[in-house]
């Protein structure tokens, strides 16, 4: 299984670095409408819809994505990700403690569309950086990459209070406020010693445009959001009987699992992004 697990990362590790530093930004397109479709395909499915309507709404969503936001100038963005930073606020964070709808009915599928679209402003956001650069796409993708792996260590280390024990028994307070600290930490000293190297990156642009305490105020925010996005796909899965999203990811589960924390942290690093221009 581990060797499974580390096959599986290496292949996506090389995917990736090849589709965002090989210059060919249809390369690039094809993956984000691939995982696009696939992440969104199996949210549908954790929300109990028939394996073959949910595909047929990913492709749905992807085609529509592709005409909006990979070869158009959508000068519109900004509302899906403030549509999306806003469905997280008042519909996605308050479930964590009323819980989810029934799993039939109109407000089972009235969530699913709304999730659905915050995926789709997630995709939305990963083209707007990459255009960007590179570079700054992997620095926002990285913030939540540092905060996971500073919470399962600091939790591992000092976990000792549940963050939400009927959610996801193995997160801890201790590990969540771990991760934070990773977070502003390493964003610190890419700031003051990243010099050229991490110029273009969305921690110098924070501190650059906010400064110390507003860039610092912004990255908790950020680490907040990571860990809501993480516990809402664990709500999901709980309620949907099931371990992982899918299993198209040997070793890895499904797409969504792999980004769920980053579904309602780049919609709102976008809007910051945006904001900052």
């Amino acid at each position: 299984m581990l060797i499974t697990r580390i096959i599986t990362a290496v292949v996506l590790l090389v995917v990736l670095l090849a589709v965002l530093f090989g210059g060919y930004y249809p390369a690039f397109a094809a993956v984000v409408l691939l995982f696009l479709t696939a992440a969104i395909t199996e949210s549908f499915q954790l929300f109990r819809s028939s394996r073959k309507q949910s595909f047929l709404i990913a492709l749905f969503w992807s085609a529509a994505f592709a005409y909006a936001f990979l070869y158009n100038d959508n000068s519109a963005v900004k509302f899906w990700f403030g549509l999306s930073t806003l469905l997280w606020l008042f519909r996605f964070v308050p479930s964590l403690k009323v819980g989810l709808p029934p799993a039939e009915g109109g407000r089972n599928t009235m969530m699913a569309t709304m999730y659905a679209i915050s995926i789709v402003a997630c995709f939305a956001a990963i083209v707007l950086f990459f255009k960007q650069s590179a570079v700054y796409l992997l620095s926002v993708l990285a913030l939540v990459w540092i905060a996971d792996i500073g919470a399962y260590f600091s939790g591992k280390a000092f976990g000792k209070r549940k963050l939400a024990p009927s959610i996801s028994p193995g997160k801890s307070w201790e590990g969540a406020i771990g991760g934070g600290i990773a977070v502003l930490l390493i964003a610190s000293l890419s700031v003051l010693f990243g010099g050229p190297l991490l110029a273009d990156t969305f921690a110098v642009a924070l501190q650059a445009k906010l400064g110390w305490a507003g860039a610092l105020a912004v990255l908790v925010v950020i680490v907040a959001a990571s860990v809501v996005g993480d516990l809402f796909e664990s709500q999901l899965k709980r309620r949907a009987g099931v371990k992982d999203s899918s299993n198209l990811l040997p070793g890895h589960g499904g797409v969504l699992d792999r980004i769920d924390a980053l579904v309602p942290v780049l919609p709102l690093a976008a809007l910051i992004h945006t904001g900052l221009l």
